[in-house]
C-alpha cells in the first residue's frame, strides 16, 4: 500500500501529468519522498533522477518533462534533510547530515520499493550532490543500471584561499567541540538572499526566478548553508570516489558533463573520475556555471544530447509493431460451370527491401570562451535533424523481352540542420577499446 505525497505546483511550473508522489522508508525508518512520472504509450526504459543538494523533486519538472518526451518512465526523489522528506536536525534550513551510508541505504531502498513499476533498462541522472552518490552507490556494488549521466558531480569542491586538507582539518575541529550541527564558519540560514546578477549557478533568470517562486509557495522545500557534519559526509564521500580501484568495477559507460565555468565543484576531481572509469567520458560544457540543466537553452542542450547518445546505445527507442494484415475474406463456395481456359497467373512484384538507418552521430560540444553577456533565455526545445526518407525501389514490369540494365540512381545528400554548439571536449580515459577506422567514401561515378 503506498502512501500518497504532495507534489508543489505553480504556475511558473507546473507538475508533469501522470505524476504520482508517494512517501517510502529509508534507513532508519526516514520518511523520504519519491515521484514517479510515466509517460503515454510503451516505455523505452527508466531514469532514475538524483538532484543536488537543496534541490526537491520540483525543481526538475522541466527535465522530467524532456525524459518523458523520450519515452522514459522517471523516478525522481528528495534525497534525505532535503525537500519534504525527513530533516536531520529541528531547524529545518540546516543543511546537516551524518555520513554517507544512510544516503546509501536510502537509494537502495528507494530502488527496492519501486522497481516492480519501473521497466528496464535503467539509466541514472545525478546532478553534484546527487552525482556524487550515484557515483558512489555504483562502487559499492549497484548493477541494475546500463548507464549513468553525471551533472557537475561533486567530486571535489572549491574551498577558495583554504585547501582540502584545511577544510578537512576544521571538520576534525568542529567535530571535537561537538559542533558538527553548527553552520560552517557562521554561515546564515536563509536561503535566497542572492539576487540573480550575483548568483554563480545559472546564466537563465526564468529558470533561476522559477525555483525562488516554487519556495515562495512552499517555505518548507527550502534549504539553507550547510553545517559542519555535512561538509564531514561530502569529503568522505569524495575521497571515496577519489580512488582510481573503487572505480575499475563501475563498469558500465558514465558520462559526465562538466560545467566550463563551475565555481562550487572542482572539475579537475571530475577528469580524474573519468580518466579511472572503465567507460568513463567527461563532456565540457564552455561558459556553463554549475547548475547545467538549469543553464540557458544553449547549454542544457548539450547535456540532453549526450544523454540521448547514451540511451541511442543502451536503451534505444522499440522498434515499430509491424502492421496487422489486412482480413481474408472466406473464399466461395464453388459453382459448377463450363470449363475455361486458365488464366495466365500474374507475377508478384518484388517489394522494395527495407533501407536500415544509422542513428545520427552526436553533434559536437562547442569549446567556445564564456559568453561576456548573459545569453537570452529562450525554452525552445532542443533541434533534432530530420532522418532522411529512403525511396523505394519502383518494380520493373515483367515483359518477354530482355530487360536493360538500369543505371544506379544517384543519392541526394543529406542536410542536417546546423545546431548552435561546435565539438565535444571529451576525455577518454586509459585503458580504452580501439575505434574503428571509418570506412572509405567509394569514388563517385562520373
Amino acid at each position: 500500500m503506498f502512501e500518497p505525497a504532495p507534489l508543489i505546483d505553480t504556475p511558473e511550473a507546473p507538475a508533469p501529468s501522470g505524476a504520482e508522489a508517494e512517501w517510502y522508508v529509508g534507513a532508519a525508518g526516514a520518511k523520504l519522498r519519491a515521484a514517479l512520472f510515466t509517460p503515454p504509450g510503451s516505455p523505452r526504459g527508466t531514469v532514475v533522477l538524483s538532484g543536488g543538494r537543496t534541490e526537491p523533486i520540483e525543481k526538475y519538472f522541466e527535465t522530467i518533462g524532456d525524459f518523458l518526451e523520450r519515452g522514459f518512465v522517471v523516478l525522481a526523489h528528495d534525497w534525505r534533510g532535503q525537500g519534504l522528506s525527513a530533516r536531520a536536525l529541528a531547524d529545518r534550513l540546516k543543511g546537516h547530515a551524518k555520513g554517507y551510508k544512510p544516503f546509501l541505504e536510502d537509494f537502495r531502498r528507494l530502488l527496492n520499493a519501486f522497481e516492480d513499476r519501473l521497466p528496464r533498462p535503467w539509466v541514472a541522472v545525478g546532478h553534484s550532490m546527487g552525482g556524487c552518490l550515484t557515483l558512489l552507490a555504483l562502487a559499492h556494488g549497484e548493477k541494475r543500471f546500463v548507464g549513468a549521466v553525471l551533472s557537475a558531480p561533486m567530486l571535489g569542491l572549491k574551498f577558495g584561499k583554504y585547501s582540502v586538507a584545511t577544510a578537512g582539518a576544521m571538520v576534525g575541529i568542529s567535530n571535537a567541540l561537538g559542533a558538527g550541527s553548527r553552520y560552517m564558519l557562521g554561515q546564515p540560514g536563509a536561503p535566497f538572499d542572492e539576487t540573480f546578477e550575483a548568483n554563480t549557478l545559472t546564466h537563465d533568470e526564468a529558470r533561476f526566478e522559477r525555483h525562488r517562486a516554487q519556495i515562495r509557495a512552499h517555505p518548507d522545500l527550502a534549504l539553507g548553508a550547510p553545517t559542519w557534519g555535512w561538509l564531514d559526509f561530502a569529503l568522505k564521500a569524495m575521497a571515496y570516489v577519489s580512488k582510481p580501484e573503487r572505480l575499475r568495477g563501475v563498469t558500465i559507460p558514465v558520462e559526465i558533463v562538466s560545467a566550463g565555468e563551475d565555481n562550487i565543484v572542482d572539475n579537475t576531481a571530475q577528469t580524474t573520475a573519468a580518466r579511472n572509469l572503465p567507460q568513463g567520458r567527461l563532456i565540457t560544457v564552455p561558459g556553463a556555471y554549475h547548475e547545467i540543466l538549469m543553464e540557458t537553452d544553449e547549454m542544457r542542450n548539450i547535456f540532453l544530447r549526450v544523454f540521448d547518445a547514451l540511451t541511442g546505445k543502451t536503451a534505444p527507442k522499440p522498434a515499430e509493431a509491424p502492421k496487422p494484415a489486412p482480413a481474408v475474406a472466406e473464399a466461395p463456395k464453388p459453382v459448377a460451370v463450363a470449363a475455361k481456359k486458365a488464366p495466365t497467373p500474374k507475377v508478384a512484384a518484388p517489394k522494395a527491401a527495407a533501407v536500415a538507418r544509422k542513428p545520427a552521430a552526436m553533434p559536437a560540444v562547442a569549446a567556445n570562451s564564456t559568453p561576456k553577456a548573459k545569453p537570452a533565455v529562450a525554452k525552445a526545445a532542443p533541434a533534432k535533424a530530420a532522418p532522411a526518407k529512403a525511396a523505394a525501389a519502383k518494380p520493373a514490369a515483367v515483359k518477354a523481352a530482355p530487360k536493360a540494365a538500369a543505371k544506379p540512381a544517384a543519392k541526394a545528400p543529406v542536410k542536417v540542420a546546423a545546431k548552435p554548439v561546435a565539438k565535444l571536449a571529451a576525455v577518454t580515459p586509459a585503458p580504452k577499446a580501439a575505434m574503428k577506422p571509418a570506412a572509405k567514401k567509394a569514388p563517385a561515378k562520373k
